[in-house]
């Protein structure tokens, strides 16, 4: 997918992202409540495992629509220095990755599709990297924090083995759909999903 802000003279490439190779810790969120006390990925260490995810990402197309690019990429993004995922390894469990995702914004509308499907990515694609496990989180900064990482750790839970075993539907690509702020038990994406076509089928009868 084209990066649909070059396409509005965003500036150069070279201006708004540093390379794929490159570890700039100032152009990255500070760890947060999710990684502390674990051993959080630096240099080397941290460029091998977001390559990986920009892998599984693309292959799961997992983009922020309103970059227009392949959310990976956001740590890159030297407009949004504050915002990207940071890792780190379980001091317990080193095959369990924990990733934690800084949005741009503490009011950011993807932050629940875009969390939900980069867990989905790395758990449905475990043959593809060296952890057992990987954990998503968004970090606290976000109003809906707590609602998402519920949700989260409901999947974290429950769904691990069945992302792996391929039985869980994919994320896909996403969408402009919001949070619903006013409840903190809303219904996951599929449940939403059946529900919307629900309602269709009893409007065309």
């Amino acid at each position: 997918m084209p990066d649909i802000s070059s396409l509005f003279g965003g500036g150069s490439r070279a201006d708004r992202f540093d390379d794929s190779d490159q570890f700039v810790p100032e152009h990255l969120p500070d760890p947060d409540a999710f990684l502390d006390g674990h051993r959080v990925l630096e240099g080397d260490d941290h460029v091998a495992v977001h390559r990986v995810a920009r892998e599984l990402f693309e292959d799961r197309g997992v983009y922020d629509v309103t970059f227009g690019y392949n959310l990976a990429r956001l740590n890159l993004d030297r407009r949004h220095p504050n915002a990207g995922f940071r890792y780190a390894e379980d001091r317990d469990d080193p095959s369990v990755l924990r990733a934690e995702f800084t949005p741009t914004t503490p009011f950011c509308p993807q932050s629940k599709t875009l969390t939900v499907g980069a867990f989905r990515a790395w758990n449905g694609l475990a043959d593809r990297h060296d952890y057992d496990r990987v954990r998503v989180r968004v970090a606290p900064m976000h109003q809906q924090a707590g609602a998402i990482n519920a949700e989260l750790d409901a999947m974290d839970a429950g769904d691990a083995q069945a992302e792996t075993d391929g039985s869980t539907t994919d994320a896909g690509t996403p969408t402009d759909e919001r949070d619903d702020e006013s409840d903190p038990e809303s219904l996951s994406l599929s449940e939403g999903f059946e529900a919307a076509l629900n309602r269709l089928s009893g409007e065309k009868q």
